[in-house]
């Protein structure tokens, strides 16, 4: 269940492309079975990201949150943190770095969380990005010396 089917077309390309990297970091890690650890990681971050709504609006019958939303989250900002240079292109043709797209991105999940409405779970976004960073960093805390040589490195031309 997602909220149209452009936010499910999104959320299963990024799935693909950012899960192959963090489950090339999994086996690395863990020498091995880094599918397994994928996996996971990916469904402990949807049930982690989506309990922040639930005790949120607790007290409502009428909402439901569905989707994975809050796991390609997760998936995406694990990801940002090894290759933060790296351009991530909305809808095919805008090329952000990622440590760029990223703070737009948690900053409009706060936004759009605080302002309510519509059919989107943005607390799941934000909570997910943030669980997919701080898992990353104790999984494999070198991720943190790689994420600043690489932001200090950037040029933007």
């Amino acid at each position: 269940m997602h909220a149209d089917w452009a936010h499910l077309l999104f959320n299963m390309i990024s799935l693909y492309f950012f899960g192959r990297l963090i489950e090339l970091v999994f086996s690395y890690v863990f020498q091995g079975n880094g599918y397994l650890y994928l996996l996971a990681f990916y469904l402990l971050a949807i049930v982690v990201s989506d309990l922040p709504s639930l005790i949120r609006h607790l007290n409502r019958s009428n909402f439901n949150s569905l989707g994975a939303s809050g796991g390609v989250s997760a998936l995406l900002f694990a990801a940002i943190l090894f290759q933060p240079t790296e351009k991530i292109y909305l809808y095919g043709a805008l090329g952000v770095p990622g440590f760029i797209f990223g703070g737009l991105y948690l900053a409009y999940s706060a936004y759009e969380s605080k302002r309510g409405g519509g059919n989107i779970n943005h607390d799941a976004h934000l909570y997910g990005a943030l669980f997919g960073i701080l898992v990353m960093i104790v999984v494999y805390p070198p991720v943190v010396t790689i994420f600043v040589e690489q932001i200090s490195a950037w040029r933007p031309f």
